[in-house]
């Protein structure tokens, strides 16, 4: 079994940056793709970006290009997603999850950190 836990969400004003991490545990962590997810308050869960078992492929939505950047790093079994040029709508609780193995559906989840940005 693996546990993910997230860290790293505040309160941030429009325009500023946030790091978060995921750290997980149990099953090798290297050998799972991992994604970011977030949901806003009446809205429904939301693709934000995912990254292959080895880091050298990525995805992101078209809403978080060129802002946000996700990273990993295996050795510390430990997960990014680093946010750039935060906006309001921005506004969610992020979650990270584990897709293993590698196919597209993510079998583990973390509950979630919340990312506020003020406008």
């Amino acid at each position: 079994q693996v546990q993910l836990v997230e860290s790293g969400g505040g309160l941030v004003q429009a325009g500023g940056s946030l790091r978060l991490s995921c750290s997980a545990s149990g099953r090798a962590f290297s050998r799972y793709a991992m994604g970011w997810f977030r949901q806003a308050p009446g809205k429904e869960r939301e693709f934000v970006a995912a990254i292959a078992w080895s880091g050298q492929t990525t995805y992101g939505a078209d809403s978080v290009k060129g802002r946000f950047t996700i990273s990993r790093n295996n050795a510390k079994n430990t997960l990014y997603l680093q946010m750039n040029s935060l906006k309001p709508e921005d506004t969610a609780v992020y979650y990270c999850a584990g897709d293993d193995p590698p196919g597209g559906v993510y079998d583990y989840w973390g509950r979630g950190t919340q990312v506020t940005v003020s406008s």
